[in-house]
């Protein structure tokens, strides 16, 4: 990642040859978001899927699936950082939480805290939200988990990931080729919206 440099204009590593493509060695170099910016892409943000893992400039994109069908009502991009998904979440179910019939939210550990299941709640969504026990309690208690609706969320919200497949290996955004966030938003959202195209022919198939 030769665009990250610090934010300050210091600190330039040491580079070996000559010309615009020198080689430059960065290890032992700390780098974070507060101290280092992309130069190419400066709302992208460095972020790790896991721990070990190493740090990408990145988007992340975020999608609301309805289950009978599969298809994504809602899909959105934030920067990345490790309250996106929960904020993102709120932010789509909300406009859809204001109707007679309570709906619920699948979802998976990562969602797991007691903030986010809070604000389900009070927006009257039951939280569906796989429970997070290592080495932690459970925001998610028995009120949620003795109902079957819980155990059939819980099977169908893992269907959302042949979504994702699908835009980051056919709609080829899993790298994207644009630049900023607008851009790579509306690259992402023209990728779910395909994705439900796509999904509709097969769903509208009346049998002969």
């Amino acid at each position: 990642m030769k665009s990250v440099k610090p934010k300050d204009g210091s600190g330039e590593p040491p580079a070996g040859g000559v010309g615009r493509n020198a080689e430059a060695d960065f290890h032992g170099q700390k780098r974070t978001n507060d101290t280092h910016a992309s130069t190419t892409d400066p709302d992208a943000r460095l972020y790790k899927k896991g721990k070990g893992k190493e740090a990408k400039l990145c988007f992340m994109g975020h999608g609301l699936m309805e289950n009978r069908h599969g298809l994504l009502v809602d899909a959105c991009l934030t920067l990345a950082d490790g309250h996106a998904e929960r904020v993102a979440a709120l932010h789509m179910i909300e406009p859809r939480a204001d109707r007679p019939l309570a709906i619920t939210l699948g979802a998976d550990k990562a969602y797991d805290t007691e903030d986010f299941v809070n604000e389900l709640r009070a927006m009257k969504v039951t939280p569906h939200v796989a429970q997070n026990t290592r080495g932690r309690s459970s925001a998610i208690d028995g009120r949620t988990t003795r109902h079957s609706g819980y155990a059939v969320s819980q099977r169908i919200r893992k269907r959302i990931e042949e979504a994702f497949g699908w835009i980051k290996t056919v709609a080829r955004q899993d790298k994207t080729r644009f630049r900023g966030r607008d851009r790579v938003e509306w690259a992402f959202t023209f990728a779910a919206a395909a994705y439900n195209l796509v999904r509709l022919p097969k769903l509208m198939a009346v049998p002969a």
